[in-house]
C-alpha cells in the first residue's frame, strides 16, 4: 500500500527497454517538503525513475504516487522539470520561453510573460528580457530554462542532472535556489552524479547503481554505515592504556613527539577511550572523531565498481 504522507512513492518500479532492465524494482519515498537526491553514475536508471514517477513513460511494473494522485497527469501543473535533455525554441525571447514553459503546465501566457520578466529581474538577467534564446550562452539559457521550470510556482520540483552545463558561481546559485525552495515548503528531487552537491544539499538520498536502489534514506544514516574514525596522537606508544585500543589498532607511523594512531570508534563510544589514555598516562597531544563522507559511504553500498563509474561520468562532464 502507499500513503498519502509523502510528496513521492513508489513501489517495485521496473522498467526494460528491448530486453534491458533499465531499473529492477525501484523503492523510493520522498518526505514533503525535503531535498531529496538521486545519487548515481551515468546509466544507473536515475533518469527512466523520474520519468516514470512523473507518467512520461509507464513502468512495466510497480505502483508510483505522486502528490497523492496514482494517475500522475492528474498532478502535472503542480510538478516543474528540467529535463536532462535540455530544449528551448532558439528564436524565442527569453522571457516568452519562460512563459511557455509556464504555459505547459497550466499557466496564462500572460501571467507566464508578466512572472517571466519579474524572475529575470530577481536574477540579475533583466540585461537579457528581450534577447533571442539563440543569443545566450548555454549557462544562460540554462538559467532561463530553469526559471521556466519554477514560473508556475510548482509543489513538487523535479531536476535531472540540473547542475551539469553550470559554471560553479552558477551553481552556487542553483543550490542558494533549491535551499529557497525548500524552506518555502516545495519538495525538490533532483539526480545527479556529483557527490558534493547531494551531501551539501540533501536532507536524503537514494543510491542507484546497475538499476537498483540499495539504500534510500537520511544522508546522516548513510554515512553512519561506516564507523567513524578515531585520528589519536600520543607522546607516549605503550602502556596499560592501549587495552583500550582495538587489538588490531597500531600507529600509522612514529611522529617526533610520539605515535599517531587511527582506528574505528568503539562500541563504548569515546567516553571510556579518553579515560583509560588519561589515567594510564598515554601523553594526548589530539584526538579527533570524523565521520565518514557520503563518498566514502557509496563505495560501502554501492561498491568499489560503481563509485568508479561516478568518477568516471564527472570525469567525462568535466572533460
Amino acid at each position: 500500500m502507499l500513503s498519502n504522507d509523502w510528496a513521492i512513492e513508489a513501489r517495485g518500479l521496473v522498467k526494460r527497454f528491448d530486453g534491458f532492465t533499465a531499473v529492477d524494482g525501484v523503492d523510493l519515498s520522498v518526505p514533503q517538503g525535503a531535498i531529496y537526491g538521486i545519487l548515481g553514475p551515468n546509466g544507473a536508471g536515475k533518469t527512466t525513475t523520474l520519468r516514470m514517477l512523473q507518467g512520461i513513460i509507464d513502468p512495466d511494473s510497480g505502483m508510483r504516487r505522486i502528490l497523492g494522485a496514482d494517475r500522475p497527469h492528474d498532478v502535472a501543473h503542480r510538478i516543474g522539470y528540467l529535463p536532462e535533455e535540455r530544449g528551448l525554441y532558439p528564436t524565442m525571447k527569453t522571457y516568452e520561453a519562460i512563459a511557455f514553459m509556464g504555459a505547459l503546465r497550466g499557466l496564462p501566457l500572460a501571467e507566464g510573460r508578466r512572472r517571466g520578466k519579474a524572475m529575470m529581474e530577481e536574477h540579475g538577467l533583466s540585461y537579457a528580457i528581450d534577447r533571442q534564446i539563440r543569443q545566450l550562452s548555454k549557462g544562460m539559457a540554462q538559467q532561463v530554462q530553469i526559471l521556466g521550470t519554477l514560473v508556475h510556482n510548482p509543489d513538487l520540483v523535479i531536476f535531472d542532472e540540473p547542475f551539469s552545463g553550470l559554471d560553479a558561481l552558477n551553481q552556487g546559485k542553483l543550490e542558494k535556489m533549491i535551499r529557497a525552495l525548500a524552506a518555502g515548503g516545495t519538495t525538490v528531487i533532483f539526480s545527479t552524479h556529483v557527490i558534493a552537491h547531494a551531501e551539501r544539499l540533501c536532507d536524503e538520498v537514494a543510491i542507484i547503481a546497475g538499476g537498483r536502489v540499495p539504500f534510500a534514506g537520511p544522508v546522516d544514516v548513510a554515512r553512519d554505515r561506516i564507523p567513524a574514525q578515531v585520528r589519536l596522537e600520543t607522546r607516549q606508544t605503550q602502556g596499560p592504556w592501549r587495552a583500550a585500543l582495538p587489538p588490531d589498532a597500531r600507529p600509522d607511523h612514529k611522529a617526533d613527539r610520539g605515535a599517531l594512531w587511527s582506528f574505528p570508534l568503539p562500541d563504548s563510544g569515546v567516553e571510556p577511550l579518553l579515560r583509560a589514555l588519561i589515567e594510564g598516562e598515554a601523553g594526548i597531544l589530539s584526538l579527533s572523531i570524523e565521520r565518514a563522507g557520503l563518498h566514502d559511504a557509496f563505495v560501502a553500498i554501492a561498491g568499489e565498481a560503481a563509485a568508479r563509474a561516478l568518477g568516471q561520468s564527472s570525469e567525462e562532464e568535466a572533460a
